[in-house]
């Protein structure tokens, strides 16, 4: 299921998750760079998340070495309400 919005997906339960990768240069295996990724996912299965490593692991040429992440969700179901009033000031 394609959500449009960013608003819609964390009604749905998605949370930002942020990885810091580590991986090996192509070229010189004792030199390790870091990447940083950072998309709404779901957690515990985290299928963005997979997707995007499984991508990296066929067609990237950096071995990964580790994976670190962190997960947040923002919002969520109970937490947002419709409020209807108005106030005015003045």
């Amino acid at each position: 299921m394609r959500l449009s919005s960013d608003m819609e997906r964390q009604l749905h339960g998605y949370g930002l998750t942020t990885a810091h990768i580590l991986y090996r240069m192509p070229n010189f295996k004792s030199v390790l760079q870091t990447f940083i990724w950072q998309e709404y996912d779901l957690a515990p299965d985290f299928p963005e998340m997979t997707r995007f490593l499984e991508f990296w692991q066929r067609k990237l040429d950096g071995p990964l070495h580790s994976v670190r992440y962190t997960h947040q969700r923002l919002i969520g179901p109970s937490e947002w309400r419709q409020v209807e009033g108005e106030f005015r000031l003045h």
